[in-house]
């Protein structure tokens, strides 16, 4: 028998026993861990700012060079210095598990220093030199997967109560949306607006070729699924005509939060965060205190409310961060007291 012959049956023999023994590839709905799934992307919202916005999407690090922690207006003492995304998380040792520190401006916001605007998406929709965006992926099992995509803002200005005075003016500002995905197909969508938000059917969204678009409110960066006039005084109730307290949204800068983003896993059961990408920093994800200055005291002459009305204060307390927003939620929905997670099926205020 020929030796060529014979070498050709054992290559053949090898090669199957090869083809047999690799792992066939995973299907798109089993867990994946090492890197971010495509349909993360494919399907990520692009937001719409107001065209007279003036508080723009924020490097998130950034933050932290203008702001130093306190604890009842005090600051803390013997904190590692300088404060970066890499060591945030050590604040948590403070006080009560970090939860009653402040990262307080070290200017008189009042003065309007120019890092509260932020950067203004350029014609690309990039926020050229700043990571405004966190992209945080919990893989439930079975298919089931939550996407969160938490906007950062250095400034959140409120509004302007019964055309008197403005309100709910503070330092740092997060909102966010999240895709619910089934065997990597996009199912609900939640939109956060101030304290609770609003969830529709992915499939009745306004869209971008497959992304659903969102509107963000002028100022309060609350996020709508369509544009216009939204009075928010009754929680949860989005009325279309302008009242007590109204967001305005608009097509002005369109905003690609893809384009300036950190892609994190998040695993529920242990409460920690992994980076998609090793260059990212995560510490800073287990941070349990606010991302702005302590409500200012009435004693403060640039505290006011209408009537001693403390829910119409001008200056509010800094927001809690990614980590207090329920990544591990049972429906699209958030859990809110009193509230059912009503998931719309129409495109509507």
């Amino acid at each position: 028998m020929s030796p060529f012959k014979s070498l050709k049956g054992f290559s053949m023999a090898f090669l199957l026993q090869a083809v047999l023994a690799y792992p066939s590839p995973a299907p798109v709905f089993e867990r994946q861990t090492t890197a971010v799934p495509d349909y993360v992307s494919i399907y990520a919202p692009v937001v719409w700012l107001y065209p007279g916005e003036n508080y723009f999407p924020s490097d998130i690090g950034a933050q932290l060079v203008h702001t130093k922690p306190e604890i009842n207006f005090t600051v803390i003492e013997g904190y590692e210095n300088p404060l970066t995304l890499n060591n945030l998380d050590s604040l948590n040792t403070y006080g009560t598990g970090g939860t009653d520190i402040y990262l307080t401006s070290v200017d008189d916001i009042t003065t309007n220093p120019t890092w509260l605007n932020g950067v203004k998406p350029d014609s690309t929709g990039k926020t050229e030199g700043a990571t405004s965006v966190a992209i945080i992926v919990n893989d439930h099992g079975d298919g089931l997967v939550d996407a969160f995509y938490m906007y950062f803002y250095a400034f959140n200005w409120g509004g302007v109560l019964l055309d008197i005075q403005e309100v709910d003016l503070h330092v740092g500002d997060w909102e966010h949306n999240m895709i619910r995905f089934q065997n990597g197909t996009p199912t609900q969508v939640w939109y956060s607006q101030h304290g609770f938000g609003e969830a529709f059917t992915y499939d009745c969204l306004e869209k971008q070729g497959v992304r659903p678009v969102t509107y963000s409110g002028n100022g309060s960066h609350a996020n709508y699924a369509i544009n216009g006039t939204h009075d928010h005084t009754i929680p949860n109730v989005n009325l279309p005509n302008a009242g007590v307290l109204t967001d305005y949204t608009d097509q002005g800068s369109l905003w690609d939060p893809l384009l300036g983003a950190y892609f994190y896993s998040y695993d529920a059961s242990a409460k920690t965060y992994r980076a998609y990408d090793s260059s990212y920093p995560t510490a800073w994800l287990q941070y349990l205190g606010k991302w702005g200055d302590e409500q200012y005291p009435n004693s403060d002459p640039r505290q006011h409310e209408i009537l001693g009305i403390s829910a119409t204060a001008e200056f509010t307390g800094g927001p809690t961060g990614p980590e207090d927003k329920q990544l591990n939620r049972t429906e699209v929905c958030p859990v809110a007291s009193g509230y059912v997670c009503d998931v719309r099926t129409k495109l509507t205020a």
